[in-house]
């Protein structure tokens, strides 16, 4: 069984993918652009503590190719 997303905010996400070997590329206005060891890249809408929507924090582990587990790991 799949655990459910996490109510997270974008600034925790951040974190997480940072310690997952991320790194920052660009900041532009709230949006943080990171990329992966193997070259993809990912947005992250930083809004202070503000939760992530389910559907945005679905498209950013989309993105980073990480499952909800890791993403609970990681945090």
């Amino acid at each position: 069984m799949t655990p459910r997303l996490s109510r997270v905010s974008g600034k925790d996400v951040l974190k997480a993918l940072l310690r997952s070997n991320f790194s920052l590329v660009d900041i532009e206005g709230s949006h943080h652009t990171l990329i992966s060891p193997a070259g993809k890249l990912v947005t992250v809408p930083v809004h202070g503590k503000k939760i992530l929507k389910p559907r945005s924090l679905k498209s950013i582990l989309d993105q980073a190719d990480l499952s909800v587990e890791q993403l609970i790991d990681l945090l």
